[in-house]
């Protein structure tokens, strides 16, 4: 397991400021007692939980060319059929994971795709298990496209205490492979996912799923009627 590179600067940042606030202890806090003790095993809890929160682990990506892998760690808290309105503008399955803030966060390519929309968003920050964080909060969508020609979209959701979307999927034409790392939402966060309504899918609410690994739907074997552009 490693550390994530969205993490480097802010595990910098805590060290630093982790020894500052221990020699600050040190030199404030008289004597040698139990209060010092406590003091430093709470700023050591702490600094170790961002680095927890940071962690990349090695995966085993499922290859599949017609299978949508889960895009994110986390737990399903929708599956549902419902308009997408921001880009295609007609019925899609919609499946959401919810990521808490013990989960990697690392966001990961359902498919091998390119790249056909981005959008980013800014909005507000209402918690990511919220039925209306996915149009009001913060957020960024992308649209991809398959090698067999089906189309879908990830959205990236900030929640309350998530503040920041980073998306490495900015460019039209950009090519992914599945399970390829496509962004990182720092502490806690949601992305839903819109597919076609002839696909498969093969999770429920409840379900905990892994990025990258866990099989969320598939795409008809057929090819046909295969989710249009607008």
């Amino acid at each position: 397991m490693k550390l994530h590179k969205e993490g480097h600067r802010i595990v910098l940042l805590f060290t630093v400021v982790f020894i500052l606030l221990k020699v600050g202890v040190h030199l404030w806090v008289a004597g040698e007692g139990w209060m010092h003790y406590i003091l430093y095993l709470l700023l050591f809890l702490f600094w170790i939980g961002v680095l927890y929160f940071f962690r990349s682990p090695n995966r085993s990506i499922s290859q599949s060319e017609l299978g949508v892998v889960s895009p994110a760690d986390g737990t399903v808290v929708v599956v549902e059929q419902t308009i997408e309105n921001e880009f295609f503008r007609q019925t899609m399955k919609q499946v959401s994971i919810f990521m808490s803030p013990l989960n990697v966060h690392v966001n990961r390519s359902p498919s091998d795709a390119r790249v056909v929309n981005f959008r980013y968003h800014p909005g507000k920050f209402l918690v990511a298990w919220h039925p209306k964080s996915s149009i009001y909060n913060e957020r960024t969508s992308i649209v991809f496209e398959t090698p067999a020609g089906f189309t879908y979209m990830v959205r990236q959701i900030a929640g309350a205490v998530a503040r920041r979307i980073v998306c490495y999927c900015k460019e039209i034409g950009q090519e992914v492979s599945q399970g390829e790392e496509i962004g990182f939402i720092k502490f806690g966060s949601r992305v839903d996912v819109f597919l076609p309504v002839d696909a498969a899918i093969l999770v429920k609410p409840g379900d905990k799923v892994k990025g990258g690994i866990t099989n969320l739907a598939s795409f008809p074997a057929s090819g046909q009627d295969k989710q249009q552009l607008p």
